[in-house]
């Protein structure tokens, strides 16, 4: 339990410093603090990609994506349901929009990473997901008519040109030698999902605080996984999983989950889905960080340089949108 309360502590107040500050705000202390926590969001998520890769065979994707969410919802359940306590009314009124943020970002974004984890690698499923931010670009476009800059489509491509660096160890003939597989098809389809998800939570109740919105979110998503995950469990009756499958679970549910939602939640409300967007190409830098840490990985000068090429991407096409937000 005190792994529980630290962890909300330190995302909670990440996140909750980020969200005091307005779109137009010009304390550049506030707009850093979102940015910061947008990237610990990312980082907890490279841990997700890696246990997805990792547990493909211990679940099958909907019944990992259901206990997922059924950790978060009971983890966030002592802090959320005070503060909806008198918001039923606000609850219903806004159903629509808070069903919508379940179904994309909760079942369908989760559960086809989950399915393409299963017959990708994980450089191809990293690489794809460096797609979302031009999704979130044209999904701000469609729904909300939000047009990106010159500046941010050249940061983005800047990053790109990083995420390859990685991908091909500095030798661009590599990117020849990748295979894709069925699964590369799973994760692209989930990009628009999350695309929607992120431009959505603009509009999301400002009634409902960053914990009640997501305890909302998760119960919602459990809801419509519910007939999925009973029908395979059915299928496949599931087993008792061994303490390393447990912790992984615990992960995905904690820190991918709780923590990491919190903060892009969070982050996204006050910068808007455009710029959170492009630093989802921190991801795949803060997954060779825990490549290294964790699979013993040697460091490389290929590394350094694609990391900085990700870095300087993010920081021009984020700067770029702040200061377009004062004007």
């Amino acid at each position: 339990m005190s792994i529980i309360v630290s962890l909300y502590r330190i995302t909670a107040n990440v996140a909750g410093y980020a969200s005091r500050m307005q779109p137009s705000s010009p304390d550049r202390s506030a707009r850093l603090a979102a940015f910061a926590a947008l990237a610990l969001a990312n980082l907890f998520w490279a841990g997700n990609w890696v246990i997805g890769r990792a547990l493909r065979e211990a679940f099958d994707p909907i019944t990992l994506n259901f206990w997922r969410w059924l950790v978060a919802a009971v983890v966030l359940a002592p802090f959320a349901l005070p503060e909806l306590v008198g918001k039923h009314a606000v609850i219903r009124r806004h159903a629509g929009l808070l069903a919508l943020l379940a179904v994309t970002g909760v079942v369908i974004f989760q559960s086809l990473v989950y399915l393409g984890l299963r017959t990708t690698t994980t450089i191809n499923a990293v690489l794809l997901n460096s797609s979302a931010p031009l999704f979130m670009l044209l999904c701000s476009w469609v729904i909300e008519r939000e047009r990106a800059t010159h500046r941010q489509v050249a940061g983005m491509l800047v990053s790109l040109c990083g995420i390859l660096v990685i991908v091909s160890h500095g030798e661009p003939q590599r990117l020849l030698q990748l295979e894709f597989h069925a699964g590369d098809a799973w994760i692209l389809l989930a990009m628009p999902a999350w695309g929607i998800y992120s431009v959505l939570l603009k509009r999301r109740p400002p009634e409902l605080g960053g914990l009640g919105l997501l305890f909302v979110i998760s119960v919602a998503g459990l809801a419509l996984l519910v007939p999925a995950f009973a029908l395979q469990t059915l299928h496949a009756p599931p087993r008792w999983p061994t303490p390393g499958e447990a912790a992984g679970v615990l992960y995905v549910g904690l820190a991918a989950s709780v923590g990491a939602f919190i903060c892009w939640n969070r982050g996204v409300a006050s910068v808007g889905a455009n710029a959170a967007g492009f630093t989802l190409h921190l991801l795949p830098a803060f997954g060779t960080v825990l490549a290294m840490v964790f699979l013993g990985e040697a460091f490389s000068a290929f590394h350094a340089a694609g990391i900085a090429t990700i870095l300087v991407g993010v920081v021009l096409a984020t700067r770029a949108a702040t200061a377009a937000s004062l004007r």
